[in-house]
């Protein structure tokens, strides 16, 4: 989406049975209680890694921290995990608790996982062990129940984490293979602020800011962010450059994530000049948005991006916002060809990064996270995504579609005609959906059209600016909402879950 000025507002390839891996049996000693159980379960393979799930259940003395070990038979190497702090030495891997799930009483279990590469076999763990104890098969007295104090600490902000989320067919999904669609909205803010030199945010961004936002039963927020902040380059005011806004943007994913919500960092505005049809500014700089992403700094965006956040798999990459090369190139076919193979473009002064210069960017930091790669004429159209989509190696890429009342495909024989063949074949996203009317009859029409598919969407923006002149869900940072934002908010609130 453009902005009014300042002055006026402000898994895997090769993917096979995701979620009915095998489960190791829990073994008991002559039908008694085990001390500890821990269920074991391949939720994914691909051609050198897999995703595992663990379910530890404690059915001795309430424990006040956990640990718990086993061993590797095949070389199998953990890159990664959550809901646990996780290393590995030489065979024996450890998961550790974190500060706010540390607490076990009897009979109370927890969840966790991980993502591993593997070669060969991928022999199943055969032992576990529990602060020392062996699960599965060590056995006790049948406890007495004693009354335990609640745990002193809850997961950060009272909430559930997020999942750690991969791909399924068309479908995104949790580590138990459960679909997760993204709803809820955009935070604008970091895009533009730090450029046009006021701060890095628009508004607050504390907590409460942020729980104001879950209150509307979203489970997402979508970040936009600015290239040249991020690499801190000379232009941009110190202060809201390089560490300090990398800082801010790994404070507010965790805060988003602190309220059970998922983040998906995207890429809204960067560097190259482009002055040619439907530009937004003449300048070199990150101000506007640019037809494509550029060569020059781009990849260096995401490759830094995918190392901060590659270790939490909750977290979502939004390739570029909106590209629009069609209208900059004399055909289509052109236009396609420039969003994903970059290079010199017709029409485009840059060196452009094509998305799959962009794909490649995250996935050779070791990130597996999922990537959303918008189409053309600002992500609106994805007539030519199945053809020209990037590849990725991890097997996690999703479409990303954009939609507005002012939009060419904006009704539903539109979508019905080019959406829902990209929809039956990889995740979609609408990464953006609004109106400018101050109203929320179509939204209205979207959501309905995405729930009916069991789709993803999500608001613009979470922003106090003057509905007529962009599209804004809410009057104050409290959650109220404008009459734009009563429809997207009473909407999530009624639905399931």
């Amino acid at each position: 989406m453009r902005h009014p000025p300042r002055s006026v507002l402000l898994a895997v390839a090769g993917l096979v049975a995701l979620g009915t891996g095998a489960t190791l049996p829990v073994m008991t000693a002559h039908g008694a209680t085990p001390a500890c159980t821990v269920d074991y379960t391949v939720t994914g393979r691909w051609d050198n890694g897999f995703q595992a799930a663990v379910t530890i259940t404690n059915n001795a003395a309430p424990v006040s921290g956990w640990s718990l070990a086993f061993d590797f038979g095949d070389g199998q190497k953990v890159t990664q995990g959550w809901s646990a702090k996780w290393s590995q030495s030489g065979t024996t891997v450890t998961a550790s608790n974190e500060s706010w799930n540390g607490s076990l009483g009897t009979g109370a279990s927890v969840a966790a996982g991980f993502i591993a590469s593997a070669s060969g076999a991928n022999t199943a763990p055969t032992a576990f062990r529990l602060n020392g104890t062996t699960c599965n098969v060590d056995t006790q007295p049948t406890p007495t129940p004693t009354p335990t104090a609640p745990p002193t600490t809850d997961p950060p902000g009272g909430g559930d984490e997020p999942p750690a989320l991969g791909v399924s067919g068309n479908r995104l999904v949790d580590a138990d293979g459960r679909t997760r669609r993204l709803l809820g909205v955009n935070r604008s803010g970091g895009e533009f602020m730090c450029v046009q030199g006021y701060g890095i945010w628009d508004g607050p961004v504390d907590d409460a800011a942020i729980a104001a936002i879950a209150d509307w039963n979203a489970n997402t927020v979508r970040i936009p962010l600015n290239e040249e902040c991020w690499l801190g380059l000379s232009n941009i005011k110190p202060e809201y450059a390089g560490t300090h806004y990398v800082d801010a943007v790994k404070e507010l994913v965790a805060r988003v994530e602190a309220h059970g919500m998922t983040p998906v960092v995207e890429l809204h505005w960067t560097w190259g000049q482009y002055t040619g049809n439907s530009a937004g500014c003449s300048d070199v700089h990150a101000s506007c948005q640019k037809p494509m992403p550029d060569m020059q700094y781009t990849p260096a965006f995401w490759s830094s991006v995918a190392g901060t956040f590659k270790d939490d798999p909750a977290v979502v990459f939004d390739l570029f916002n909106e590209p629009y090369p069609d209208r900059a190139t004399a055909t289509t076919a052109q236009a396609w060809q420039c969003w994903r193979d970059g290079g010199t473009c017709p029409g485009i002064g840059y060196e452009v990064a094509g998305m799959q210069d962009l794909v490649d960017a995250v996935r050779a930091t070791g990130a597996r996270n999922v990537i959303l790669a918008g189409g053309l004429a600002y992500s609106n159209d994805l007539t030519q995504w199945l053809t020209h989509r990037p590849t990725d190696p991890a097997g996690r890429l999703a479409a990303a579609w954009h939609v507005y009342n002012f939009n060419s495909c904006a009704n539903e024989s539109c979508w019905n005609s080019t959406l829902a063949p990209v929809a039956a074949q990889v995740p979609l996203v609408a990464g953006e959906i609004g109106e400018n009317t101050c109203a929320h009859g179509f939204v209205d029409q979207v959501m309905r059209w995405f729930d009916d598919r069991e789709l993803s969407y999500l608001g613009w923006t979470w922003n106090t600016w003057n509905c007529s002149s962009g599209p804004a869900l809410i009057s104050g940072y409290d959650g109220t909402p404008t009459a734009f934002g009563i429809g997207l908010r009473d909407h999530l609130r009624a639905l399931d879950g």
